[in-house]
């Protein structure tokens, strides 16, 4: 072989650990770069680790790249490092880290940039003392770690700006983490003028590509504040200075895809290892989090005070038992009201669709998914029966298949089914609807969010995008349609996240105004999350919440691991699993227990069996060990294991 020659370590996105050896031209260095390569039978995209001159002494014929896919290079050591240790933390190869953590566009594209013309004005802000506190703890504390603690409404978001500002005056880059690509719409808009054409968006309505110019923008230093959603914590930023995780208590931080990280983990990790400060920061954090600012671990700054002349609402229950439909009167009249003074109104419903099942009123047989032990959801606009875990459609039925009936119908209400009874009792009024469905077409759900904001819509309903952070001036009312829905899922964080819900959704009424007002519907009004949510017990609910954690032994007290097997034949899932729990009982380890197998909430997703077992350790190292050492477990076909370390839902 000449000596042009250079021979690379490649990794590729598949569950094979290791790298593998080609040999490449002597061009200018490739680690950092992607490359096409031919793996097996297959073409796939590989990722430059490290390269020598010299030729590995290696029994194998070593087989030359196809090409290289980049014209620049894409990651260097510090990304390499960082996907590393996720590779080891969550139990996936380096190939597959890395893939999760680069974009993936193969060609530039021109990207969604600010309007360059557009005059870069730093509009002065009045800092109230408390938010002048929190911006010096933030840029000038000894800790690193810190927590903005602020009611709804108390000014979290310029603090976070203000901080940035430093950092970003003083030579340093910002990563702004938000949980919903709505709060990226909006935070957008707000930083145009402050930071201007320095500002790189991440978010999944980019193409690759276009993510890919983006990304390296960042990589050039030219981007200094990077805002996006749980993979922007990724950015290749330029002297990260400081880390922003906007809504920390958000479930949608977790990937629920391997590897299944935590942006609040992956982050403390990048803050350790690039000296920037972490800030995190929320209404409702979350147990851990608070649970670590009681220990002294994180800073809390707290914000007591709404700053925009509006007061903290009036909560009102709402019994629901009795009632024929999803609207009370209640909130029927104070709808009305809430209209006659100009203001506006948000409905809130965390289950989108007309109904969430479709059943015999006969017998009771209840329409499930054929592939999925769930009830498939009735969407009145399209007339189709869809079941929201594996996407499958089906057609009503006329007659129960169980028992010749023709009493069949649906029970329960959606997003559709709410909106079809608004109309009704406000034909005259504009209302809009935002969920997963309703925003599908691209740009849609800022036009929404825009209209909105500029009081062309009267009365806007929603699922999870209208909870968070949103910040509309007009609105007066607000009306939780059910407040427990979901309440009673088998989940131990059930009622932290009704509570949460509860509180976060409160708080988009009244930020202007003192007369803000929330209707909190349930049929289970003495329920502890519901009732502290209501009366604003906010302290009162966490210490109980945490007392009760400690009494069973559950986060943050312990840590979890949970390993998900399915699989076509239930018999071989269920072998498996024993299989994979008599390896762990083996192992005989102090402060680790192991909990089952059993069924998981949801037994069937798209034909597949599911049973899990689950890992509560006070000893976090050991059962990781034990943990990576499944891997020698003689495998069954056809039968896979997902481990999730720190799972956030146990569905």
């Amino acid at each position: 072989m000449n000596d042009n020659t250079k021979y690379i370590q490649v990794v590729f996105n598949t569950p094979v650990n290791g790298s593998f050896t080609y040999m490449a031209k002597d061009e200018d260095n490739l680690t950092g770069f992607r490359v096409i390569a031919t793996f097996g039978r297959r073409s796939l995209t590989g990722f430059v680790i490290s390269e020598s001159s010299v030729k590995p002494s290696v029994d194998f014929k070593i087989k030359p790249i196809t090409r290289v896919i980049d014209k620049k290079i894409l990651f260097g050591k510090a990304e390499i490092d960082l996907a590393s240790w996720i590779s080891s933390m969550y139990f996936c190869s380096l190939g597959e880290a890395l893939s999760s953590m680069l974009p993936g566009g193969r060609r530039d594209s021109r990207t969604p940039a600010f309007d360059s013309e557009d005059p870069v004005s730093i509009v002065p802000r009045t800092l109230s003392q408390e938010q002048i506190d929190a911006v010096e703890a933030i840029t000038g504390s000894v800790k690193k770690l810190l927590y903005l603690y602020g009611i709804t409404g108390s000014g979290k978001t310029e603090v976070f700006l203000q901080s940035a500002e430093r950092v970003i005056s003083g030579g340093g880059s910002v990563i702004y983490l938000v949980p919903e690509i709505s709060l990226t719409h909006q935070l957008t808009s707000q930083v145009k003028s402050r930071f201007h054409n320095r500002v790189a968006i991440l978010h999944s309505a980019l193409t690759p590509s276009q993510r890919l110019v983006e990304w390296h923008k960042i990589r050039r230093g030219e981007a200094v504040l990077i805002i996006g959603a749980r993979s922007a914590i990724f950015a290749p930023a330029v002297k990260l200075g400081l880390i922003i995780i906007d809504e920390e208590h958000e479930g949608s931080y977790k990937s629920g895809r391997a590897p299944r990280y935590h942006a609040r983990q992956v982050a403390m990790k990048r803050a350790s290892l690039s000296s920037a400060r972490l800030v995190m920061g929320s209404a409702t954090p979350s147990i851990e989090a608070y649970q670590l600012m009681e220990e002294g671990v994180i800073q809390r700054l707290n914000l007591t005070k709404r700053l925009s002349g509006g007061a903290v609402p009036e909560n009102r229950i709402v019994d629901l038992k009795g009632s024929s439909g999803p609207l009370s009167k209640e909130l029927i009249n104070e709808m009305k009201i809430t209209h006659a003074e100009g203001k506006q109104t948000i409905l809130f419903l965390n289950r989108r669709g007309f109904s969430y099942f479709f059943h015999c009123k006969s017998c009771g047989w209840d329409m499930e998914c054929k592939h999925c032990s769930v009830s498939m959801t009735y969407h009145k606009n399209t007339n189709r029966m869809i079941c929201h875990y594996c996407g499958s459609v089906h057609q009503p039925v006329s007659v129960c298949p169980s028992c010749n009936s023709l009493d069949v119908g649906y029970s329960g209400f959606g997003t559709e089914l709410v909106e079809d009874e608004v109309k009704k009792y406000f034909p005259n009024l504009s209302i809009a609807r935002i969920d997963s469905d309703s925003v599908k077409k691209k740009g849609s759900l800022a036009q929404t969010l825009k209209d909105f904001k500029d009081r062309k819509i009267d009365i806007l309903l929603g699922t999870q995008m209208v909870a968070k952070g949103l910040n509309f001036p007009g609105v007066r009312l607000v009306g939780i349609v059910l407040a427990d829905s979901g309440l009673h899922l088998p989940d131990f964080r059930a009622g932290e996240r009704t509570f949460s819900l509860i509180t976060q959704v409160s708080g988009r009424a009244g930020r202007y105004t003192p007369d803000g007002l929330v209707l909190i519907q349930t049929y289970d009004p003495e329920n502890n999350a519901i009732r502290m949510a209501a009366e604003n017990k906010q302290e009162a609910y966490y210490k109980d919440e945490i007392e009760k954690r400690k009494m069973l032994g559950f986060p943050p007290f312990s840590r979890l691991f949970r390993l998900v097997f399915r699989g076509v034949k239930e018999a071989d899932v269920i072998e498996y699993s024993e299989k994979v729990y008599r390896s762990l009982e083996g192992w005989k380890l102090d402060k680790v227990e192991t909990l089952g197998p059993a069924e998981c909430p949801v037994k069937k997703i798209a034909g597949n069996f599911r049973y899990q077992i689950l890992i509560r350790t006070q000893n976090f190292n050991a059962a990781h060990e034990a943990v990576d050492h499944l891997k020698q477990v003689a495998t069954i076909s056809k039968v896979y294991m997902e481990i999730d370390v720190d799972p956030v839902s146990l569905l």
